[in-house]
């Protein structure tokens, strides 16, 4: 025999209507009652028909969290950070229905087609919030796009939280503030720093592994590199030292043994990420160059793998965790929306890949 929602009001002598709130956790109820409610929940084994919910609220209990690649550290950790935030509660009543939202992860690979996909199945379901992360396409027409449906989203009462992607022009919330909060990395500055390092220690040849050629991120962080390039008088060398590719092992080595063709007396590499440093490391290697006696070697965002490399890896330092789980909170509600962009720091972490410029006759 199904459980009905007038059979847990019976049980917990409460009304329906106090069922409901507890359920959905859209009114305050006062903590003996939840308490109460709660145990009969349990007690009866009642499964809230989420679909109908939804059907009789203006959103689900659903959280949306967009990635590129869940196999990739780097959106891996915002993921389960941001998860631990939506999936439960704290303290009495943590695991119970009251409240608490199901994240679903979807991996996009990268397609804009598929991330356009995912969020209009995402506001079919009536997904109380929607995480984007990682960098976005450098594309007038897909931003548009992009903008257009979170704009829908978030006229349908869907929180809308960007983390670690530039803001988009979205229109006002219907409380005159923004739709959408924004944690962006900054990755400008973090690669500028890490340029400057190398330059400090008398690199003048520098090579620079990119990421794929489309996205804001890469751009950001060839920026950076750029500005202190430029600075030191060198400006006019990025070009003929840049190459571009996917965000992965196979790049950094293939682009490694490239920059070695193009100029052989290289003295410093700086990778798009860790993931393509541990390639370009491998084809230095290959090339019987010493890390860093020949060659050092820097990554970006300090992924958990990074100190173990051998050597460790110099890189820029990401709050990757503390962003996914921040986003998480916003999505919930547990934190006031900001307005406007919210900057994350990048932090410089020198390790053993990088040392100062062999000194060639």
């Amino acid at each position: 025999m199904t459980v009905t929602l007038a059979d847990v009001a019976a049980r917990a002598q409460v009304s329906p209507a106090t069922v409901s709130r507890v359920l959905n956790g859209n009114y305050p109820v006062a903590a003996a009652t939840r308490e109460r409610v709660l145990r009969a929940v349990d007690d009866l084994d009642y499964v809230l028909n989420g679909p109908a919910s939804a059907l009789a609220a203006a959103t689900s209990d659903l959280v949306g969290i967009l990635v590129n690649d869940i196999a990739d550290p780097f959106f891996g950790i915002m993921a389960g950070a941001a998860q631990s935030q939506i999936g439960g509660t704290q303290g009495p009543g943590a695991g119970r229905a009251g409240g608490e939202k199901l994240a679903i992860v979807c991996n996009t690979g990268g397609s804009p087609e598929r991330e356009l996909t995912y969020l209009t199945l995402l506001q079919r379901q009536r997904a109380a919030a929607v995480i984007l992360t990682g960098g976005a396409l450098e594309d007038p027409g897909n931003s548009a796009a992009v903008a257009a449906k979170l704009g829908k989203l978030a006229d349908g009462g869907t929180r809308v939280v960007l983390c670690g992607r530039p803001p988009l022009a979205l229109p006002e919330g219907g409380d005159g503030g923004p739709v959408a909060a924004a944690l962006t990395f900054d990755n400008r500055g973090g690669a500028r720093r890490l340029t400057e390092h190398l330059l400090a220690l008398g690199h003048r040849t520098i090579g620079y592994v990119a990421g794929p050629v489309e996205r804001t991120t890469t751009r950001h962080r060839l920026e950076g590199h750029r500005e202190a390039m430029a600075a030191a008088g060198l400006g006019g060398t990025v070009d003929a030292l840049t190459v571009h590719g996917p965000y992965d092992r196979r790049s950094g080595y293939d682009a490694t043994l490239e920059l070695l063709r193009r100029e052989p007396g290289l003295t410093a590499v700086v990778a798009a990420n860790d993931t393509v440093a541990l390639g370009a490391c491998a084809a230095l290697r290959e090339r019987g160059r010493s890390i860093p006696d020949d060659v050092s070697v820097a990554g970006f965002d300090d992924l958990p793998f990074s100190a173990d490399a051998m050597p460790a890896l110099t890189t820029v330092r990401l709050p990757l965790y503390e962003a996914g789980a921040r986003a998480g909170r916003l999505a919930m509600g547990r934190e006031a929306v900001p307005g406007g962009v919210v900057p994350v720091p990048a932090e410089l972490v020198v390790r053993g890949s990088t040392g100062v410029a062999a000194v060639r006759g």
